[in-house]
């Protein structure tokens, strides 16, 4: 089995191993592929892995023997399904990987905005706390997150466990999803605007379809609480960005701390980069090294069950 993988620069730094994948045929290894390089690339392969290369019809129709596509990731927006089923391919992703960072990377944003962690520890590195009478200073205000409400927009595997964190630091749960009928934790299903208007904390944990790009938009900017955050970890289509730039700009809302954008790496116009109250990390949420080692552990093992005969986590027309 010919195996080529595209852009493992996205997953590794010599730092976790792909040995899983690449032991199980000739395998060809790139760190980054541009797009117009991927059906050169795939050549006569029967199986490519990638994360974020553009796998189009063209690129399949380039690739005749391409029969496999599996991904270093949940979402699978980057890869042409219907094209890759009229081709006879199979396309595999990873669900539920990422689960706990995420959620975890969700808290880590609302806690330093909460508790002002970063923006204190700047006062102390300037020489602020050297330089004061008391054994405390407090002018950058802080807040409890008991009592506060956490609206979560989507409600799969990562909704769920940012839930269970919101609970434990006793703030109100309501969720907007598409499946409400699988919601059994008793957690209060919202319409996606009477979840924005009631919520303290908006964390978005959807996938991206061509029915929700850019549901945070202006007019659903403006229903939210002024001193709100919004938070997204999902995918940067989900927010108009220059909207919540102006709103950001304009004080309609509190705050926003994004990880990721629609355009992917942040472009030098990218809106948000003059927007106020923002804090922006890049595309990292996913990344710790026991979840990228858990990652391509089913990566591995996606390769192995569909070359076996019997796939697993197929991607459904």
């Amino acid at each position: 089995m010919k195996i080529v993988i595209l852009d493992a620069e996205t997953v590794t730094r010599n730092d976790v191993s792909l040995e899983g994948i690449t032991s199980q045929g000739e395998a060809t290894v790139y760190g980054f592929t541009p797009n117009d390089m991927i059906a050169e690339r795939i050549g006569d392969a029967d199986a490519v892995i990638c994360n974020k290369c553009l796998i189009t019809r063209e690129v399949f129709e380039a690739c005749p023997d391409l029969k496999y596509v599996g991904l270093f990731a949940t979402g699978y927006n980057n890869v042409d399904v219907k094209a890759a089923h009229d081709h006879g391919a199979v396309v595999c992703n990873v669900p539920s990987y990422s689960t706990n960072a995420v959620a975890q990377h969700t808290f880590a944003f609302i806690l330093d905005r909460y508790n002002k962690v970063s923006e204190y520890s700047a006062t102390v590195d300037r020489g602020d706390w050297v330089n004061y009478k008391l054994f405390t200073y407090f002018g950058i205000p802080t807040f409890e997150l008991a009592g506060k409400t956490i609206g979560i927009v989507g409600y799969g595997s990562i909704g769920r466990q940012t839930a269970a964190i919101a609970r434990a630091f006793n703030m109100k749960v309501v969720t907007c999803t598409r499946t409400p009928e699988k919601v059994e934790d008793g957690t209060p299903c919202l319409p996606l605007e009477e979840l924005l208007r009631v919520s303290d904390v908006v964390t978005l944990h959807c996938p991206l379809t061509a029915d929700n790009e850019k549901m945070i938009n202006a007019r659903t900017l403006s229903l939210m609480k002024r001193d709100a955050l919004l938070i997204n970890t999902a995918r940067g289509g989900l927010i108009d960005e220059q909207a919540l730039t102006e709103a950001l700009n304009s004080g309609a809302i509190g705050g926003a701390c994004i990880d990721v954008l629609t355009l992917e790496p942040m472009r030098e116009d990218c809106p948000l980069r003059k927007a106020k109250n923002i804090t922006i990390t890049p595309h990292i949420a996913w990344a710790p090294k026991e979840t990228r080692i858990r990652l391509l552990e089913k990566v591995a093992e996606n390769l192995r069950a569909w070359a076996a005969g019997s796939p697993i986590n197929a991607v459904e027309r």
